[in-house]
């Protein structure tokens, strides 16, 4: 990942980074690979995830198309 700082702008680049870094979700990753987590649970956790998904595409897929 690559942020270019224009016109020595450090802290509108440093901003740009981090939602860029929030966007792509680099900071839940590292916090759920801290600690060790069982089979099941991460089965559990991609299940819930998979379902928060598809419950935002389906609204996602409504409101187009009014």
């Amino acid at each position: 990942m690559e942020v270019p700082v224009i016109d020595n702008n450090v802290n509108r680049a440093l901003n740009s980074l981090k939602r860029e870094i929030g966007r792509e979700g680099v900071n839940r990753e590292v916090k759920r690979r801290k600690y060790y987590e069982k089979p099941s649970v991460a089965k559990r956790r991609k299940t819930r995830e998979a379902e928060r998904q598809r419950r935002k595409d389906s609204r996602r897929e409504t409101s187009r198309s009014f």
